[in-house]
């Protein structure tokens, strides 16, 4: 069975590397090909190995996005880097359901998404709003502002994958705007 091959938008991080080896590898072992078959592969390592890592911030009182739903969050791995003492990289699931907002954030590492599957628009602070695919890419530098991320349909479920390079303690990953 040939592996996926994800194409890239945007500058992507070394942990992307490191991502589709495992991906890989769990694709080779499951007993069909599909890409329904990887997502839902995915969703049962997560239900197994998942603790709460972090969800998006409250919106503002009075916005409109006060009243959209909240992404939801399930930490796959984090494991020490043995060739760069003092960092990790984390791997982690994000779930936006239809309309899902998250407001303005931070990470104290690198961030690399990958679309899973769905619809996912997001901006970087000094950046145009990006609007990615299924199988697209987008790339966060440490400490950069993240204005906002959303799933902007109103029917289908959103998913992405990020693969965090950080602090060598797995944590925090998000942190205030």
């Amino acid at each position: 069975m040939k592996a996926a091959r994800l194409p890239h938008r945007n500058q992507v991080g070394a942990g992307v590397a490191a991502l589709s080896v495992m991906l890989a590898a769990g694709w080779a072992l499951m007993p069909h090909g599909s890409k329904q078959d990887a997502v839902q592969w995915l969703d049962d390592v997560c239900s197994a190995v998942s603790r709460p890592m972090f969800s998006s911030a409250p919106a503002p009182a009075g916005s409109g996005e006060a009243a959209r739903p909240a992404t939801s969050t399930k930490v796959i791995s984090c494991e020490a880097l043995p060739h760069v003492p003092g960092k990790s990289v984390t791997t982690v699931i994000v779930d936006f359901p239809p309309l899902a907002f998250s407001p303005a954030h931070r990470h104290p590492g690198s961030v690399t998404a990958i679309i899973l599957g769905g619809t996912i628009r997001s901006q970087l602070g000094g950046g145009p709003v990006g609007t990615y695919k299924t199988g697209e890419t987008f790339f966060e530098p440490p400490g950069t502002l993240h204005v906002f991320a959303e799933n902007p349909d109103p029917v289908k479920p959103a998913k992405l994958v990020a693969v965090f390079v950080a602090d060598e303690n797995c944590g925090p990953l998000l942190l205030p705007p």
